[in-house]
């Protein structure tokens, strides 16, 4: 499931065809793209607010055919750009958003002592789905164009992501015993109650400087491996196919490592490392340097996403981590639109990504000492009768 949603990745295959056939400017049909990103914060709330009154099965197959559908009558927008935006940007975008809390939310129920690990799996699988979906998305391309492309897609989608979720459920007894104890953390809060914790505020502050980082490499990868690092358009396209590649390794990475050693200080390290690199890239002169620290940046990025669902969940209960999290990833909206406009903006302004990515390195740097600030919630096996209120953790402050 997660791989078939994580296509979206793989937009930038479309960008110039979709330019020509429209007539529009590569801005124009890049809109879709942040259309689509803010769409996804919206539908992983709506998805995790929904999840556990209908159950994950019900909520991935409303997810297929949303993606499915937006993603298939794309294909019939050759008149207006703003067809686009409507299909793939808020009817898809909407869809994935459903789909990706599913996964999420549902695997922290099976395998709660392996929080970090599991969802890193999971998480893994959306940050490869340009590596699978992009050259068979170029294929297609060059063999019927970019609306046929998309039909093409789009019954993929509705397939594969309907099929996924009519295997998944919940653990036998989950609802039960979320009623009588919470494993791992001391209890299981509500979204409301959530939001009124400044733990909340932190990680969604730490998911969206990760995304405003490594979201400027993605959405420049190509242009800025040609003026950097001189490549070709071969070596370019290759760079992008590439990063997809460590933006799931890192997810899969950084997550059983925070198992290990805690999830502030993998987002402390991740940030740290960041502010090397974005420092370095600015001194790149050859294809190679700037590869390896493009590769080191989607690490990062991919382990953020990969580390905070069970970051959520140390601190707010696994039973809710779908609505407090699916609200989180907000955050990954926002990051969308404010990281590629830090360095295409002040690269139209200066001629050289330079200062852009001195910024970036900069507020990494700053950033780096957020996640010390979040404390780790305490392990504890907490019953029901034993909490000061235990009707799902209604009044319980962090």
């Amino acid at each position: 499931m997660q791989v078939a949603l994580g296509a979206v990745y793989a937009w930038s295959v479309f960008r110039k065809p979709l330019a020509a056939e429209l007539g529009a400017s590569v801005s124009a049909v890049n809109l879709t793209f942040t259309i689509t990103i803010a769409m996804l914060g919206a539908g992983a709330f709506v998805g995790g607010v929904i999840l556990p009154r209908v159950g994950p099965r019900a909520v991935g197959i409303l997810a297929g055919v949303l993606y499915g559908a937006g993603t298939f009558f794309s294909g019939y927008a050759g008149g207006d750009v703003r067809l686009l935006y409507v299909t793939y940007g808020v009817i898809a975008g909407f869809g994935i958003g459903l789909g990706y809390i599913v996964p999420i939310a549902t695997l922290v129920k099976w395998f709660p002592d392996k929080r970090g690990a599991i969802t890193g799996i999971a998480v893994a699988g959306f940050g490869s789905g340009a590596l699978l979906f992009g050259p068979i998305s170029r294929a297609l391309i060059s063999a019927c164009g970019p609306f046929q492309a998309l039909q093409f897609l789009g019954l993929g989608f509705y397939t594969i992501v309907i099929a996924a979720a009519l295997v998944l459920r919940d653990p036998p007894g989950a609802r039960r015993a979320a009623r009588t104890v919470d494993v791992i953390t001391r209890v299981s809060i509500e979204l409301g109650a959530a939001l009124r914790t400044w733990q909340w505020y932190a990680l969604w502050c730490l998911l969206f400087l990760n995304v405003t980082a490594g979201i400027s490499i993605i959405a420049e990868a190509a242009p800025m491996a040609q003026e950097i690092g001189g490549a070709s358009e071969k070596q370019a396209v290759a760079l992008v196919g590439t990063i997809a590649i460590f933006n799931g390794l890192g997810r899969l990475a950084w997550a059983a490592v925070s198992d290990l050693i805690g999830r502030r200080a993998v987002f402390t390290a991740m940030f740290v490392v960041q502010a090397v690199v974005f420092y370095l890239i600015a001194g790149a002169h050859t294809y190679q340097s700037l590869l390896a620290m493009a590769c080191l940046v989607l690490f990062c990025y991919g382990g953020g996403f990969g580390t905070m669902p069970a970051f959520a969940a140390d601190h707010f209960g696994s039973r809710n981590v779908g609505k407090v999290y699916g609200l989180m990833l907000t955050a990954w909206g926002a990051g969308a639109a404010v990281g590629p406009m830090i360095l295409s903006k002040v690269r139209d302004a200066t001629g050289s990504y330079s200062v852009g990515l001195h910024a970036i390195a900069a507020i990494m740097l700053l950033a780096s000492v957020l996640p010390l600030a979040v404390p780790n919630p305490r392990p504890r096996l907490v019953p029901a009768a034993s909490r000061p209120d235990s009707r799902a953790g209604r009044g319980i402050r962090a």
